[in-house]
């Protein structure tokens, strides 16, 4: 009896570690995590593609979602599609599974719905009317009274509700291989071979749903409709994440990129005040960040090297450019599709402001290209 005793207590030190540090690393599921719209739970991840025409976007997520809805098995099929107006819809019917050893298996069947809607150069997918069937459908419940932050959190939004929180982790964590799945959809080569399926052993830090709009670098190349013979590359074509309205003029074509010598960039080249200041961090599809630098810029000289001011107005969250070493600035004249100048900076040590002022960062230009 004293070795049994001896025997589970060096299993529970093995495993103590472990479950601090499941709760350590509950962030992403946190407040926010499980989005509602009007009521009702609806995962929503915007894509931008540079470069992608509405049908070709439309034509890659139509076969994406026939062929992962096939895979249930069952009833999961697309029930809606238009090309004309870029729209997908699908329902599906699969396992998540919580829980799985030799001697039990815990798992709920998840029904949702998915919504694709296309527009040139970017997407919108969605994820809703999602329901669980609980033991072999004796338990039945709606995401809504379920996992949403009323009632899978505390009252402080500062942990999960024991017995709910495996059902607001794996679904998060459902919705957000999901997404996944749709940035390699948009972003693989069509000519390349299919390849063996590859999970994620370590999940990130934050939800992919919930990190922002996306920016897909296709790794074919494309072509927009308004100029199918031109043949652009995702490094010189590059557009904003803007949401098209029916008065919006189309992105005109593309025009010639040269690079020029960083301290050979006319001065008048960006002007606070003409255009869109748009900061790119990251290089990789999944972790791109933009954003509007908010407060302008300019460009300048520190100890002699050509550099460009970005500056974030106070209310703009910073983390992502105080942790960023590198970073892509664009520069789109007003009512432009796409950018007069793109610059690839090192971020120099600038000052801290002062409380309530705007945030101004320093770029070394190491690369220029300009139209």
């Amino acid at each position: 009896m004293k070795n049994l005793t001896q025997l589970l207590f060096a299993l529970f030190c093995l495993c103590m570690p472990a479950l601090l540090h499941a709760q350590d690393d509950d962030s992403k599921y946190l407040a926010g995590a499980v989005p509602e719209v009007d009521g009702k739970v609806v995962f929503t991840k915007e894509f931008s593609i540079p470069g992608m025409s509405q049908d070709e976007i439309y034509d890659r997520l139509l076969k994406w979602m026939n062929g992962r809805l096939a895979k249930n098995e069952n009833n999961s099929r697309v029930v809606f599609s238009n090309q004309e107006e870029g729209q997908i819809v699908g329902t599906g019917e699969e396992w998540i599974i919580f829980s799985s050893t030799a001697l039990s298996l815990d798992r709920t069947k998840v029904q949702y719905q998915l919504v694709v809607t296309c527009q040139p150069e970017k997407c919108v997918f969605e994820v809703e009317k999602i329901r669980f069937n609980y033991r072999e459908g004796k338990e039945k419940y709606t995401a809504e009274e379920w996992i949403t932050d009323q009632y899978a959190l505390n009252k402080a939004k500062t942990k999960l509700v024991r017995g709910l929180a495996k059902w607001r982790r794996n679904t998060v964590d459902f919705v957000d291989d999901l997404c996944v799945e749709v940035a390699e959809a948009l972003s693989k080569n069509t000519n390349e071979p299919p390849v063996a399926e590859k999970k994620e052993e370590k999940k990130a830090e934050k939800a992919m749903v919930n990190s922002g709009t996306t920016v897909i670098v296709p790794k074919a190349q494309v072509t927009t409709a308004e100029a199918p013979t031109a043949a652009v590359t995702p490094k010189t074509v590059v557009t904003p994440v803007v949401t098209p309205t029916p008065q919006a003029s189309a992105p005109a074509a593309s025009s010639a990129y040269k690079e020029v010598a960083p301290d050979a960039i006319p001065a008048n080249a960006i002007q606070t005040g003409a255009g869109k200041l748009v900061i790119v961090i990251g290089q990789e599809p999944f972790n791109t960040t933009m954003m509007t630098a908010n407060a302008g810029g300019s460009l300048g000289k520190v100890n002699g090297k050509p550099v460009i001011f970005s500056i974030l107005s106070p209310d703009q969250p910073s983390e992502q450019m105080d942790k960023a070493e590198t970073y892509t600035i664009r520069f789109y004249p007003n009512g432009q599709n796409e950018p007069s100048v793109v610059l690839e900076c090192k971020k120099v040590p600038s000052p801290a402001p002062m409380e309530g002022m705007p945030r101004t960062y320093v770029g070394e230009i190491l690369k220029a290209i300009i139209k």
